[in-house]
């Protein structure tokens, strides 16, 4: 199954049942776009944002870091287009007013909601900010948005962060953080959602080096992707033609990924000209622009941005990591994360729960835990086969094994997640043994 990858349900019952993802507030029936992590998907997300933030920010010298507000001032939207065109085409079914995107809707057939045919009206635009208002009191005046998109204020603190930083060009500002879009119709699980968390990258260059810069951070990116364990089968480019491209961005790219339900966008990364600094210049009043020491001239650098959605991002590592394959005549399902994206780094399993194991379990358990770079999990509840296969489906690298012979010869056995071989170590040589 690994060559082609397990369909969304499989995916969908995993993550569920191993505690990556589920509604949120399934208690009350859930709601349309919105997603919970769990315990081990929560860790699996940071691990990749971990990732993201040291190979793009914090190993390179010209990428600075920030944490912006996810309320801004309204006018940064209205300046950025986002107010006038943050829109998609929409269709509502004129029975039971369920709203369905054009691109994803045939109008010939019945309505997926109520079954109605021939009830659709005609295409109208919806804006997908969420509005809200700031302060006690309701009004325009009060009218606010949750952000979009994470980039919009690294375009407005532009000029803080050159000023404090001395940077010159080209320079990066990056940032991890929420945003939101009410979708029309959000589907395929975790693909498009209402609330998502994004990694975005603002690239400052000069103009004339755009075309290029934009050919390097592609190949960063793509290497990165392959690099975290991504099946490159599974990955492809594809080039916005001029109608599709955003009216901003002189060349835009994709890294699409085959999703059980298609060939889909991963990551974009597009060359944005200078609309976003010339667009927020013109509507503050502050000069947004680079003075270059060698022209003696002040310039709007261009901007190349790759942009990238956590959560579309860990949907394709599990996909990727998903195999299956048959072990004594049963099911083994195992995911081969990369070790440094996988929730538990390593399982101490004392062989069975007893008086005489539990003591030295402990005191493995506490030597890992004060030694490894990652979570340590515990468990002594089930058999031990049991506990290898649910280490398995959530992806732990190593499992350690405390049993009988282990409390004469203070030796563990050590359990490969991918061969299953096992091998016996010394307690005081488990650490270097495991990383």
């Amino acid at each position: 199954m690994n060559d082609a990858g397990p369909d969304l349900d499989t995916l969908v019952s995993l993550a569920k049942r191993r505690g990556f993802v589920w509604p949120a507030s399934e208690i009350y029936g859930g709601l349309a776009g919105f997603y919970d992590l769990g315990p081990y998907g929560a860790q699996l997300a940071r691990n990749i944002k971990e990732a993201w933030w040291n190979h793009f920010v914090k190993k390179r010298p010209n990428i600075y870091g920030l944490d912006s507000a996810i309320i801004q001032n309204p006018k940064l939207w209205e300046a950025s287009g986002h107010v006038a065109g943050f829109n998609d085409p929409m269709v509502e079914c004129q029975k039971c007013h369920t709203r369905y995107r054009q691109e994803q809707l045939d109008t010939s057939k019945p309505c997926e909601n109520c079954g109605q045919t021939d009830s659709f009206g005609d295409s109208k635009t919806f804006n997908m900010m969420f509005k809200t208002s700031v302060g006690p009191v309701k009004g325009d005046d009060a009218a606010a948005y949750l952000r979009p998109e994470t980039a919009g204020a690294i375009f407005a603190d532009f000029d803080h962060v050159k000023e404090v930083t001395r940077a010159k060009l080209p320079f990066g500002i990056a940032q991890i953080g929420k945003a939101f879009r009410n979708e029309i119709s959000p589907r395929d699980f975790i693909f498009r959602l209402r609330e998502l968390e994004q990694m975005e990258l603002e690239y400052f260059v000069y103009p004339q080096h755009a075309g290029q810069e934009l050919s390097n951070m592609k190949q960063i990116c793509w290497d990165w992707l392959t690099a975290l364990g991504l099946n490159q089968a599974n990955l492809s480019w594809y080039q916005h033609t001029e109608d599709e491209r955003a009216h901003y961005a002189v060349d835009s790219w994709d890294i699409n990924y085959a999703y059980p339900f298609g060939q889909k966008e991963l990551w974009g990364i597009a060359n944005r000209t200078d609309f976003d600094l010339q667009a927020h210049s013109k509507a503050s009043g502050k000069e947004l622009n680079y003075f270059d020491p060698e022209t003696n001239t002040h310039i709007t650098p261009y901007v190349i941005e790759p942009s990238i959605g956590v959560e579309r991002l860990l949907l394709a590592v599990l996909h990727s990591a998903y195999y299956e394959e048959e072990v004594k005549g049963e099911k083994r399902v195992v995911l081969k994360f990369d070790a440094k994206l996988a929730p538990v780094q390593v399982a101490v399993l004392p062989l069975s729960k007893t008086d005489k194991l539990t003591p030295l379990a402990h005191q493995v358990y506490q030597r890992l835990n004060e030694s490894v770079d990652g979570v340590v999990e515990y468990d002594e509840t089930q058999s031990i086969g049991r506990r290898y296969r649910r280490q398995d489906e959530i992806g732990t690298p190593k499992c350690v094994t405390i049993d009988f012979e282990s409390l004469n010869d203070q030796q563990v056995t050590i359990r490969e997640r991918d061969t299953m071989e096992q091998k016996r170590v010394k307690i005081e040589e488990l650490s270097k043994e495991v990383v």
